[in-house]
């Protein structure tokens, strides 16, 4: 008997190792295909750098005759960075702060020789000539550590006033590569629109089903899932920044300055519709837990929004004409003021967030702000339907 109740818990050990190893697998798969799509995301940035060092390098040494042009390619690539935000600030901090830095500490080294006291002298002399001339903080730091490289590497004789030109070099070099930009960048913000959309429509099918089945664990987990949509969120913000500084930066990209500013335009009724999701998640696990009953026709209203974020977000794969699912997305709208209503607080809170979403959405879709809150009709009377314990919800 005993050797038979260790055999079962050694089975179910090793029924419990299995799933483990199943999740790190999986894991660890997912890994490794977010390292390689980050780095085709970034490729077109480290290609662009390379190529910068490169001829920074290359038009130092052999069309100004500096035989090792080391800060060229540094200025270059340290300009030119991993990202497309505030590249020409970037271009103008760097260039500067390293010149700075470059100029005195060759001028002192002559001068004083190296050491402990001049490095000393050199990099507060760097920095405090960077404060003011700029408090930006990649200038000053740039000067400093630029200082530092040059009193610590003693140049050969007749060399010294060369590398400070050699900063100018790659600066200038990094400028007119900071204008040639891919599209890729610039479809990035709407790419991230729709991930936020199909996210949205994921986490309302999934809440409406977790309150259906009355499913403790599952309507926990959407929950989990619904509270990391910050990070999508903040992304989304960050490819609309970078959109708006290429556009504004380089000049072949000008001509899409419309389509760029119509995504950034989306950040905000999108943080909107997916706080307002969240809360409704975050019911819709206090409803699976407490086991307090939601109106099927709530839940229903769930799976038709989510039917309309998906639409939206396949819209702007395409012409991005959003202003054609108002009349859907309004006709959603009459049915939340339609539904038959709940004493619960729960199911109240539900609806209540659902048709915030609606207003949201319609806000995306260009509507006006005030125009996309009128569109959302009052609340029909009707049925309160059985009493509860919960407080009773006052309004929408």
């Amino acid at each position: 008997m005993q050797q038979g109740r260790a055999t079962a818990r050694a089975g179910a050990g090793a029924g419990r190792a299995a799933p483990s190893w199943d999740r790190l697998f999986s894991r660890g798969r997912l890994s490794v295909r977010a390292r390689v799509a980050r780095l085709r995301a970034k490729g077109w940035l480290v290609a662009q750098a390379s190529i910068a060092a490169g001829i920074a390098w290359t038009l130092a040494r052999d069309v100004f005759g500096h035989p090792t042009p080391f800060f060229a390619p540094v200025v270059a690539v340290v300009t030119l960075g991993m990202s497309y935000g505030q590249r020409q600030r970037r271009v103008a901090e760097v260039t500067l702060g390293v010149a700075i830095g470059v100029f005195i500490a060759d001028l002192l080294v002559l001068a004083l020789g190296n050491g402990g006291w001049q490095m000393t002298l050199i990099v507060a002399l760097s920095m405090s000539t960077a404060i003011l001339l700029d408090t930006g903080r990649l200038l000053v730091t740039q000067a400093a550590v630029q200082s530092i490289v040059v009193a610590a590497l003693v140049p050969a004789p007749g060399q010294a006033l060369l590398r400070w030109t050699d900063a100018l070099i790659g600066g200038a070099v990094a400028l007119v590569a900071a204008t040639l930009v891919p599209g890729a960048p610039l479809r990035r913000p709407s790419e991230q629109a729709g991930k936020v959309l199909l996210k949205m429509a994921s986490l309302l099918r999934s809440a409406a089903k977790a309150v259906e089945e009355r499913d403790v664990e599952a309507a926990l987990s959407v929950l989990e899932d619904a509270r990391s949509t910050d990070l999508l969120i903040e992304e989304l913000r960050q490819a609309a920044d970078e959109g708006v500084e290429i556009v504004r930066s380089s000049p072949f990209r000008f001509r899409q300055r419309g389509h760029v500013r119509r995504m950034v335009e989306l950040v905000e009724p999108l943080d909107l519709a997916i706080r307002n999701t969240r809360v409704l998640v975050r019911r819709a696990a206090v409803a699976a837990h407490r086991g307090e009953p939601v109106p099927a026709s709530y839940l229903e209203l769930c799976r038709r929004l989510a039917d309309e974020v998906d639409a939206v977000a396949e819209r702007l794969r395409g012409d991005a004409r959003l202003e054609l699912h108002q009349p859907a997305l309004i006709a959603l709208a009459e049915a939340t003021a339609r539904v038959e209503r709940s004493r619960t607080l729960t199911a109240e809170v539900m609806l209540a967030q659902l048709r915030s979403s609606v207003a949201d959405l319609l806000r995306l879709t260009g509507m006006h702000p005030l125009a996309s809150t009128d569109a959302i009709p009052p609340l029909a009377p009707g049925d309160p339907g059985p009493p509860s314990d919960a407080p009773q919800s006052k309004g929408d």
